[in-house]
């Protein structure tokens, strides 16, 4: 299969520095954007907010899905903001819009 179509499952990759150690992140698929915007109308709460940042992460770092919540929350609050940041800008988003569910 060529032209367009062989590009429907293509994946666009990017290293990003993640605590200090470089990890691959993958654009954001239009599919996954719209369940990120569905789930930040929702966030009302710490919790909420931490889902997010999992959902974004996990979205676009396959090997991620691996990870516990409780390792999620072992990690710095700064360091997964910053690669959820990294992630969203990578896709197209604005960050802040992003966490208003208002961005495309």
């Amino acid at each position: 299969m060529s032209g367009f179509k062989a590009l429907v499952s293509k994946r666009m990759l990017k290293n990003v520095s993640f605590m200090g150690e470089e990890v691959e992140i993958g654009k954001l698929s239009v599919r996954t954007v719209m369940e990120i915007q569905a789930q930040a109308r929702k966030v009302d709460d710490e919790d909420n907010g931490m889902a997010m940042l999992r959902m974004v992460i996990k979205a676009s770092i396959p090997e991620s899905a691996e990870l516990s919540d409780e390792d999620f929350e072992s990690f710095p609050m700064d360091e997964l903001g910053s690669l959820s940041n990294e992630i969203l800008k990578f896709s197209g988003i604005n960050p802040e819009e992003a966490s208003t569910g208002e961005a495309v």
